[in-house]
């Protein structure tokens, strides 16, 4: 029987556990103190001694916000990555989230290969349901109005964007899509949405919410000065984000930046898209691919 250790994380963790447990793997949990573990699932309190009978080592998703300590919330105790580096062994099988090049160069000088199970196709389009309805949600709680009827500014349009614009579009609203691409906006046309070159977003009009996935500064000082103090702005956009967010505070206008949406608004859902991809990584790993 296979054993994977899953070490830190948020509820996605917990969840992907007792999935993997349910597929008939034997699964060491370690990182949460403070969480429920599922039945079939045995905790540890401490990660270093979880990777000892590991076949598979699973590092959450970041592995690190700090670059330093494991990505833990439900532990009582900081887990230096460090302490993780030097309970590994060369012929295990590591896997982890949003790996940085730095923290990829920690693992090769303990000779340790870990693959981002982050970068899989399959997880990002997957993802890109749990985003989307996060932020449908989002909008509805933060709205005085209904989404049916409500002008909709979406930047972007790739996994996340499609996926979000059918289902405004399915809702009533009135959705714009400004993307750089001539076939981003080709597509976005026939989806049913205004379709505009994303250098002529200064110029797009007014929006009661605006859906942010592009990662680069779109919504700078003079962006958010003119923006109408009703405009909800939700981004979607992973690190550095899209939105001068000191600026947005200087104007009154209503900001979210919605990270990590999946683990928040659909765990479970989450935890089974992370198990489908890390499970892929393992099936190739066997069959030499």
């Amino acid at each position: 029987m296979d054993t994977f250790a899953v070490l830190g994380g948020d509820l996605r963790s917990t969840y992907l556990s007792g999935l993997l447990a349910e597929d008939g793997y034997r699964v060491i949990a370690a990182g949460f103190d403070n969480a429920d573990l599922p039945g079939c699932v045995t905790g540890c309190t401490d990660p270093k001694h979880a990777t000892v009978p590991a076949d598979c080592v699973i590092l959450p998703l970041p592995v690190t916000v700090d670059g330093v300590s494991l990505n833990a919330p439900f532990s009582r105790h900081t887990v230096p990555l460090d302490d993780i580096l030097r309970s590994l062994r060369p012929d295990q099988f590591v896997v982890g989230g949003q790996l940085s090049a730095p923290l990829k160069a920690k693992f090769a000088e303990k000779g340790i290969t870990v693959r981002d199970y982050f970068d899989r196709e399959e997880l990002k389009i997957q993802n890109a349901v749990p985003t989307a309805e996060g932020a449908i949600q989002l909008a509805m709680e933060e709205l005085p109005v209904t989404l049916d009827g409500c002008e909709c500014l979406v930047t972007g349009y790739g996994r996340i964007s499609r996926v979000l614009t059918a289902r405004l579009i399915a809702l009533g609203a009135h959705v714009t899509v400004a993307a750089r691409r001539c076939q981003s906006l080709a597509w976005a046309g026939v989806a049913g949405c205004t379709a505009i070159p994303l250098e002529r977003l200064h110029d797009a009009g007014d929006f009661d919410v605006i859906f942010n996935t592009v990662p680069a500064l779109l919504f700078d000082e003079r962006y958010l000065a003119a923006m109408p103090k009703r405009t909800l702005l939700i981004d979607l956009a992973s690190r550095p984000g899209g939105v001068d967010f000191a600026a947005a505070a200087a104007h009154g206008v209503k900001t979210i930046w919605a990270l990590s949406l999946p683990g928040r608004v659909a765990p479970k859902t989450a935890g089974g898209i992370l198990k489908n991809a890390i499970l892929n990584l393992w099936r190739e790993r066997e069959e030499g691919t």
